[in-house]
């Protein structure tokens, strides 16, 4: 029985029980690990004969540059910020999630609302504008949130890049003007909105302290239970 459903009003076009595919999210902030278990969760669906897609942030046709130049200048308003990231969610949800649900893929998104959710509200948003907000979004199947302390996500970023984004560190929110200080201050804040959400959401906790091949076979045991496949 298909039980598809959306946040809010949701798309009044969209016959919801055309939506045969699964929606699987997985969550956490940069350098948790995210896209390393998504790829190396593509590549066991497939090989057990599913069809999957893989999406995330950023990567619409429509938006997707427009932000990465947008925020290359530091001087994006917090409501500009939130709706061009909205927008870029849309157009992905109408052009690739949808239509790949409606062909029986199972898609793996690579965060979901739910980052832009935390990150607004930190930023001073209203949680009941957002709900409207993102009431076009349909329901995921499972959610997952890959959780880190803000020491442990430091060392991570800076292994990775070398460096510090100004957005990713929280600077626009003048936490403190050493960056090093307003990373770990504005991780702190994302990491309790993202408490409540995972309580009012029902997201399935992952320890992102384990290692690759631990996580995943948390991942994959989930799945596959929820799949009822071997």
């Amino acid at each position: 029985m298909n039980t598809r459903q959306f946040y809010g009003k949701g798309l009044p076009y969209l016959k919801l029980e055309d939506l045969q595919g699964k929606l699987i999210v997985i969550e956490g902030p940069d350098c948790s690990g995210r896209s390393t278990q998504i790829s190396l969760l593509k590549e066991w669906l497939e090989a057990k004969g599913h069809a999957v897609l893989d999406t995330g942030f950023k990567r619409s046709t429509l938006v997707g540059n427009v932000i990465l130049e947008a925020k290359k200048g530091n001087t994006l308003g917090k409501t500009t910020l939130s709706l061009l990231y909205s927008t870029d969610f849309a157009d992905q949800l109408e052009n690739k999630i949808i239509p790949a649900l409606s062909a029986g893929y199972i898609v793996l998104a690579d965060r979901y609302i739910f980052t832009m959710m935390a990150r607004d509200i930190v930023r001073g948003a209203s949680k009941e504008w957002l709900t409207k907000l993102f009431g076009f979004a349909l329901v995921p199947d499972m959610i997952f949130y890959i959780h880190l302390d803000p020491d442990l996500l430091l060392h991570r970023t800076f292994a990775k890049y070398g460096h510090l984004d100004y957005w990713e560190s929280g600077m626009d929110l003048c936490l403190s003007g050493d960056m090093l200080e307003s990373f770990k201050k504005y991780h702190s804040l994302l990491g309790e909105e993202f408490k409540i959400l995972a309580e009012e959401y029902s997201f399935i906790k992952i320890n992102g302290k384990e290692n690759v091949e631990k996580i995943q076979a948390q991942l994959r045991k989930h799945i596959r239970e929820f799949l009822e496949v071997d």
